[in-house]
């Protein structure tokens, strides 16, 4: 790049990097207070506590990355022209495409960096999001429940035990009463939490389950030396956790498995579609973006014509632009002749940002052919 580029570059750069910190620590800080029950509820550490927050870090980088370069280049712009650099470099020659050159540089950069976090990154933690609070759910008896105490889980579970020995629990009481028609109890002289094959489990040892049965006023009494429970199956309200679109990685929405009860289920292959078209069409938001604000703001302007209604327009267009954005997903889901529409609203807004910014050059290079392109670009500033 040329010493211009690489000056336009810096300023706007500068300005992206400055926007998406601050917007993402401001977003992230509130999320993660909502998660402080994890430590002061739910006895987790602070490791755990900040992992559970930071798996949101990708998911809000996507979504702040093109706002924030619509920012930074609508910085960078008003900067120039603020200091009248912006109608020196016209006056000298430079043409809008030389001047959008190094910001079309940091689009392409903030657009892969916005592809890698759709496709890749983002599905990725929200899948081991999952995982880390179903395992954290799932281990209660570790983690949530106290000596002494009887501790109810929102799933309808309530656990109490007498005391810890070691790593032995004595005098266990487990109600379960996930299925209203069939609540069990178990009682148990001591226990112990195991970790067999990657899954939690509780041994019960000397104890009995009782099974309230429909339609019988005495329940069924199972005595027992030893019984293992799996911990796992209260991680997910009884189920084995299923996937959403989202926690899903690219790959696997391109060949979704067809016969998956969760797939056949109703709306369900809209969402997947919906799902995939928004990771592949979300960063050509970025483009679209800076042409809307580059159309708006790269002319010179002297210091009597205000800027303000410029950016007032370019900030409704983006607006609109991702309304129309949300509609067109909302639209997928329900037809898939839809799919298209993903990737032509954010093209449109790219190409209309061009058209705005390079037509009327055209439009004076036709008109004004006796004049030089210094005299052009001096006569429009003025």
């Amino acid at each position: 790049m040329s010493l211009l580029d690489r000056y336009i570059f810096r300023i706007a750069c500068v300005a992206f990097l400055a926007t998406v910190l601050s917007l993402t620590g401001v977003i992230w800080i509130t999320q993660a207070l909502r998660e402080v029950d994890l430590v002061t509820g739910k006895g987790q550490t602070i490791f755990t506590f900040l992992t559970v927050t930071s798996l949101s870090l990708p998911a809000l980088v996507a979504i702040i990355a093109p706002v924030a370069l619509f920012i930074a280049v609508v910085y960078a712009l008003n900067k120039l022209n603020g200091d009248s650099e912006l109608i020196v470099m016209s006056a000298a020659g430079a043409p809008p495409g030389r001047i959008m050159r190094p910001l079309l540089i940091l689009t392409v950069i903030v657009t892969l960096l916005v592809g890698v976090m759709t496709t890749w990154a983002m599905p990725a933690s929200f899948r081991a999001l999952r995982d880390l609070i179903t395992s954290v759910r799932a281990d209660f008896v570790t983690n949530i429940v106290k000596e002494g105490q009887f501790t109810t889980l929102d799933l309808g579970i309530t656990f109490h035990y007498r005391e810890r020995a070691g790593d032995a629990l004595l005098g266990i009481f487990m109600q379960d009463r996930r299925d209203k028609t069939k609540p069990a109890v178990y009682i148990a002289e001591r226990g112990q939490t195991l970790d067999i094959n990657g899954s939690p489990y509780l041994v019960l040892e000397q104890g009995s389950v009782q099974r309230e049965q429909p339609g019988s006023a005495d329940p069924a009494i199972v005595v027992f030396q030893r019984y293992a429970i799996d911990l796992s199956q209260f991680g997910a309200d009884g189920e084995t956790p299923t996937y959403k679109p989202r926690e899903r990685s690219t790959w696997a929405l391109l060949n979704p498995n067809v016969s998956e009860a969760y797939y056949q289920m109703p709306g369900t292959a809209g969402r997947f579609r919906t799902e995939l078209h928004d990771r592949f069409s979300g960063p050509l938001y970025c483009l679209a973006m800076m042409a809307i604000a580059f159309a708006a703001l790269g002319t010179p302007r002297t210091t009597r014509q205000g800027r303000g209604a410029a950016i007032g327009a370019a900030i409704v267009t983006v607006g609109l632009l991702r309304i129309a954005g949300f509609a067109a997903s909302s639209l997928i889901a329900r037809s898939p002749w839809a799919a298209p529409l993903a990737y032509v609203i954010p093209a449109l807004g790219f190409l209309g940002g061009l058209a705005a910014t390079f037509g009327p050059e055209l439009r004076l290079g036709r008109r004004g052919r006796g004049f030089s392109r210094p005299a052009a670009a001096a006569a429009t500033a003025s």
